[in-house]
């Protein structure tokens, strides 16, 4: 379930995954389950890396060898939490100007040994100035987080490396 605050969006899912695996999925296979469509880079995506640490950065890179930084890694905490910046303007380009980025947390809670919530807050979207209610509507829309959250389910408990690699149980929240 999508809640739409005044100047933020949040959204969660439970997955059949350890916390741990969870983390790892979404921090370093974000190629694998991020919606394809969803890139801002001019090339066809080849790939798509996130710096796992506060201060790193999460960049697409395209298939001619050139880069799209559109994030800023602002806290890393295994397997518990990860924030970034949302670097990315109205017209849904690279914002170059920190101040009017918004920011992305994601935690994760473990619900059991093999279950975890994945809760998700995109805040302080006004930052990205007059219209930012576009930028909020974009990311609360069908399209937007809460179907990244069910393809990185999928991903999580199908996905290369998973135990069993086939079957999805994913639930929204």
């Amino acid at each position: 379930m999508t809640d739409i605050q005044a100047t933020a969006v949040t959204t969660s899912i439970v997955v059949d995954a350890p916390v741990e695996r969870a983390f790892a999925v979404f921090t370093e296979d974000m190629a694998g389950w991020w919606p394809p469509e969803h890139h801002i880079i001019e090339a066809p995506l080849a790939d798509m890396v996130l710096e796992p640490r506060a201060g790193g950065r999460i960049y697409d890179v395209g298939t001619d060898g050139s880069e799209c930084q559109w994030a800023r890694v602002l806290a890393y905490d295994p397997p518990s939490r990860f924030v970034f910046s949302w670097d990315i303007s109205l017209q849904w380009q690279v914002e170059t100007d920190h101040a009017k980025a918004s920011e992305v947390e994601v935690r994760f809670i473990a619900e059991g040994p093999n279950r975890t919530r994945v809760e998700l807050e995109h805040r302080h979207l006004d930052r990205h100035g007059d219209g930012w209610e576009a930028m909020r509507d974009g990311v609360a829309s069908p399209d937007g987080w809460g179907s990244g959250l069910r393809r990185f389910a999928s991903w999580v408990v199908g996905g290369p490396g998973a135990p069993g690699g086939t079957g999805v149980t994913a639930s929204a929240g």
